[in-house]
């Protein structure tokens, strides 16, 4: 053992000179040095803290002896014991190892025994005088130990004393460009956006968005999406349906980022993902159409349009005379026994279990509805990407090709005329969205604006496209109200009082609401529609003479039903390029009527609204679904970083756009004149028709009737439709 001169019997020193070691060093044993209650720090070493040291130790020794003094009994004499000074930490993480066996109880510990200065004054400098090293110096010093020294994580975890994961964070942080660090040295960047540059290893990449963002605009969250441009969240739809393993099995490479809830990170080849969705699909077409006997199949990532194929239904299928007996005396036994133990709760085992058998025996029939083969044989199967993740499966679309023949002796008179209207309504349209397009190429000009400004007509096409399959969803649901609303269009068109003025198509028209906006087939609400449509086509016979006796044959409530589901899919509440101001009008009477509440339809994201509108009018959203001051919080990033921050702001509010807001109506008002509609309506009020707009800013009410009045009528209140958007 290297002994030193004990400082405390030296002479004093000469002047000038300054003591490098006061004290002695010895091998003191372990269980002979305790905690020295002279020590400055009160807050104790945390658990993390004293793991890191014990690693240190058990690969690399005691690299700094312990300061300690001697323990003095209270008549003067040493104890045997030394109290810690400085190295408390160490002595801790000594006796850890001997608690774990590492070392032994009496392993002698190298110490400098110091009975010269005072140990609180020491032990106060030792906590006072030590810095830590800037964690830019630790990311790269990690880094180093793996490219110098081929370290893997778990190796330098152990080394270390820290977690793998706090490993792979500070490698990743190491591999940030030795200019941002340097940037995070210099106090210009944050470790914030340090972790947020990380979240792609790629120096080049993270400089080149550096050099892209303005100062101001390099939040975190900012930089983060940058750096995962063009690439795919797992949680995207097409991830979900193949798996991430999936794809990662195919040579996909995953993004992750490691500081932050990423949902599984990003994936990076996105022609790889979006093959692997494809082959999928279509393995999954093909096994639809030979396990189900269709002609063709097809597979899409998103649900195509402009297909030109009709479509074919489901319907009930013939029973053989055995079967039909069977199935009625089974479906008789079981209302026998339903009546015989109405009033007893729960019932006998023995007729619990006879009930069971009789549903078995009736599901093992299988479904009493189905495709005919020889319609079969001339259709196919789209299989689509849903919007969760999930194959959607559309059977019974026929193509052009394969339509039979028409009948000769069939006057279809009638027919074209809804056809022509149909043909009519698709060119409206394709000059809908091509005014729409017009219309999106001024909004990325971002002016700022004024919050109440008119959205674009392809928004407003869209929004209310929402709302219209949410109309016809509710008006579903309540068969009492389709009758009203059925009879109001029926008396319009009957008496000539004018079928401008409903929203009910009721020559039985049903605008395609696909092409007015993306996705609205896997909405809640197109879902619901298409569900119920294919159950009621189930049923509907396919012979037009049997139709009589086919609706005759429906209970009240069925028929009822039946009506309502026919009646809501001709509603058109879509804000387009024609003019239908008493329509539109009615869409809003009918959405009170409903008590339509669109928040269980539609949500404001970025795809949906957010990025489709001026910087003011995402401000506004924010101002009234969250408050001015989230508002103003927000108000001088860029155009995409508002977005990004207001989504997550909107999410859960039940912020609506006016054009989606059911307006309530004041009941307070005096009864108006029956005579006068419009009498009823308040021009003040958001909801209020255009037509009443017209009056309001002084428009002479338009005279007459007939097509040419309702033309005249349009042109009229033209004028004042974008005051009414804005009103609204």
């Amino acid at each position: 053992m290297t002994q030193v001169q004990d400082t405390a019997h030296a002479p004093a020193m000469k002047a000038g000179r300054v003591p490098v070691q006061p004290g002695e060093v010895r091998d003191i044993a372990l269980n002979k040095l305790k905690a020295s209650p002279r020590n400055a720090r009160r807050v104790g070493h945390s658990a993390e803290d004293i793991e890191a040291r014990a690693a240190s130790i058990r690969f690399k020794g005691l690299l700094q002896p312990l300061v300690v003094e001697p323990e003095v009994k209270e008549g003067g004499q040493e104890s045997g014991y030394y109290l810690v000074t400085i190295g408390e930490g160490r002595r801790q993480a000594l006796k850890l190892l001997a608690k774990r066996k590492l070392l032994s109880k009496t392993e002698p510990v190298r110490c400098v025994v110091d009975t010269t200065n005072d140990p609180a004054e020491i032990s106060l400098d030792e906590n006072i005088s030590r810095r830590d090293m800037h964690p830019a110096d630790q990311f790269e010093a990690f880094k180093d130990l793996a490219d110098r020294k081929g370290y893997g994580v778990e190796e330098i975890a152990a080394r270390s004393g820290v977690s793998p994961q706090i490993v792979r964070q500070r490698l990743r942080l190491g591999a940030v460009a030795p200019a941002l660090l340097d940037l995070y040295r210099e106090e210009a960047l944050t470790l914030d956006q340090v972790t947020a540059f990380a979240v792609n290893p790629d120096p080049a990449r993270q400089m080149q968005v550096y050099a892209q963002l303005s100062q101001q605009n390099r939040q975190p969250y900012a930089i983060r999406r940058a750096m995962t441009d063009m690439k795919v969240a797992a949680d995207d739809r097409r991830v979900l349906f193949v798996g991430l393993d999936a794809y990662v099995e195919a040579g996909g490479p995953v993004l992750r980022d490691l500081f932050t809830e990423d949902r599984g990170g990003w994936v990076e080849d996105v022609v790889l993902l979006d093959r692997l969705v494809l082959e999928k699909l279509e393995a999954i077409a093909v096994n639809v159409r030979d396990d189900e006997g269709w002609k063709w199949s097809a597979a899409f990532l998103d649900t195509p349009t402009g297909h030109g194929c009709s479509r074919v239904w489901e319907r009930v299928l013939p029973r053989s005379v055995e079967d039909g007996e069977a199935i009625a005396a089974l479906q008789a036994e079981e209302a026998a026994l339903t009546d015989q133990w109405a009033d007893v709760e729960p019932p006998p085992p023995e007729v619990t279990a006879r009930f069971e058998a009789i549903q078995d025996a009736l599901d093992a029939y299988g479904e009493d509805y189905g495709f005919d083969p020889a319609e079969k044989a001339r259709a196919g199967v789209f299989v689509v990407l849903g919007a969760y993740g999930q194959a959607r499966i559309d059977r019974g679309f026929v193509r052009p090709e394969d339509e039979p023949a028409p009948e000769p002796e069939v006057d279809d008179d009638e027919d074209q005329g809804v056809l022509d209207g149909e043909d009519d309504a698709a060119g409206a349209d394709a000059l809908g969205a091509e005014a729409g397009e017009g219309d999106e190429d001024e909004a990325a000009e971002e002016p700022v604006g004024d919050p109440g400004a008119p959205l674009s007509a392809r928004l407003v096409a869209d929004l209310t496209a929402y709302k219209t399959a949410a109309l016809r969803d509710a008006l579903a649901g309540d068969p009492d109200l389709a009758l009203v609303a059925l009879a109001h269009a029926l008396a319009l068109r009957v008496f000539g009082v004018g079928g401008f003025a409903t929203c009910l198509d009721i020559r039985m028209g049903s605008h395609v609401l696909s092409g007015e906006a993306d996705g609205i087939e896997d909405s809640v609400a197109g879902l619901a529609n298409a569900e119920r449509h294919a159950a009621w086509a189930r049923q509907i016979p396919d012979r037009a003479e049997a139709m009589w006796d086919f609706i005759v044959g429906l209970d009240g409530d069925s028929r009822a039903a039946l009506l309502a589901h026919c009646v809501s899919l001709s509603l058109n509440a879509v804000r387009g390029f024609e003019r239908r101001p008493l329509a539109l009008a009615h869409a809003e009477t009918l959405a009170t009527a409903l008590d339509l509440d669109m928040t269980a339809y539609w949500k404001p994201t970025a795809a949906r609204y957010l990025d489709r509108v001026t910087k003011a009018h995402v401000l506004a959203a924010v101002t009234e679904g969250v408050s001015a001051e989230a508002a103003g919080r927000i108000a001088g990033l860029k155009k995409p970083d508002m977005v990004a921050a207001a989504e997550p702001l909107l999410a859960g509010t039940g912020w609506l756009p006016a054009l989606l807001r059911t307006v309530k109506p004041d009941h307070g008002q005096a009864e108006a004149d029956p005579a006068d509609p419009a009498a009823a309506l308040d021009p003040a009020d958001p909801g209020a028709p255009v037509e009443v707009l017209a009056l309001d800013v002084g428009l002479e009410p338009v005279q007459g009737d007939g097509a040419a009045a309702e033309v005249a009528e349009a042109e009229a209140i033209e004028s004042v439709e974008a005051h009414a958007v804005a009103a609204q």
